[in-house]
């Protein structure tokens, strides 16, 4: 990429794009396209080649989607399936009709099967059954690395796709009803702490075991791969570290200060049993990742707590 180049990062307004946008800006990229869904509904295939064809990128970095955690992947499933098939399918289509000299998709970690072994690898995609809990929007995450895939094969385009782990960071969304877990868990101590609650309760068990990465960390891997890789294979985007539910829990509740007790709801689905990427790939490449786990709770709470008007609705 050139200074000079048109970047569009597509769902800027998201804490994935921000991140991007941040990450470009303090690089010196000045030449950075966006739109928020009410000027571009990315569902909408003319909408979506008319700005392609209006504004010209050179390169895309496609970090839009329909997200949210188990609730709301379970709970709207066609939405979730409709909305991030027709969002991958419009921009990867109209990256190839408009000559976009390099696309980067990101995917996420929900991709790989359910009973998959640890860690991830690339190669396990399709190997079994997804996790039912977020079946819809896995399918159609799936669908975008393919559709890339196949637009290489067909056209010898130059798209490459990123599956990152569990993010968190500035902009975060901590709406109950349909936010990642750790994000409602900085929500739900910080509200304890503040009403001077004695417990917090939290769905499952806590034994499942996630990776956690910090999301300006994802944006720099971004930067490094649109510059530095060119393969068909999508790439796993992580720290290659993991913690139990009940270890994130508790480095959150700290991180707070709230001081009572945690009751694990069992009733409610754990989803996967383990999440953690093999990023060797990756760091093969030359990138590894900079904030710890500790480190990245304490920025997110501080920017919750700078936004929490905005942020707690």
């Amino acid at each position: 990429m050139h200074k000079q180049d048109q970047l569009y990062v597509a769902g800027h307004r998201g804490m994935v794009g921000s991140a991007i946008v941040r990450a470009l800006k303090s690089r010196g990229f000045e030449n950075i396209l966006t739109a928020s869904s009410s000027e571009l509904d990315l569902r909408d295939q003319l909408a979506v080649n008319r700005f392609f064809e209006e504004k010209k990128p050179d390169y895309v970095f496609m970090a839009a989607a329909k997200v949210g955690g188990i609730h709301a992947n379970n709970t709207y499933r066609a939405e979730f399936l409709y909305d991030n098939i027709m969002i991958a399918s419009n921009v990867i289509h109209a990256c190839h009709l408009f000559g976009v000299k390099k696309l980067l998709f990101l995917g996420s970690s929900c991709i790989y099967p359910k009973y998959a072994d640890q860690p991830l690898k690339e190669e396990y995609l399709l190997t079994g059954e997804l996790e039912p809990t977020n079946e819809p929007y896995a399918i159609a995450k799936i669908a975008g690395i393919k559709l890339c895939e196949a637009y290489r094969d067909q056209y010898g385009s130059n798209f490459i796709s990123a599956m990152p782990t569990n993010l968190y960071g500035i902009g975060d969304n901590y709406n109950l009803e349909n936010s990642h877990v750790l994000p409602a868990l900085i929500r739900k101590f910080h509200e304890a702490k503040e009403n001077c609650s004695k417990e917090v309760e939290v769905w499952g068990s806590g034994t499942p075991k996630r990776e956690f990465m910090y999301a300006d960390d994802l944006a720099d891997a971004c930067l490094f791969l649109m510059e530095n890789y060119d393969g068909k294979q999508f790439v796993n985007v992580g720290t290659g570290e993991d913690v139990t539910i009940k270890e994130l829990a508790e480095t959150v509740k700290h991180t707070v200060g709230f001081e009572g007790s945690i009751r694990w709801n069992t009733t409610m689905p754990d989803g996967t049993p383990r999440k953690l990427m093999d990023v060797s790939k990756l760091k093969e490449l030359g990138w590894s990742y900079k904030v710890r786990l500790q480190e990245g709770v304490e920025m997110a709470y501080n920017d919750f707590l700078k936004n929490k008007e905005q942020y707690a609705t």
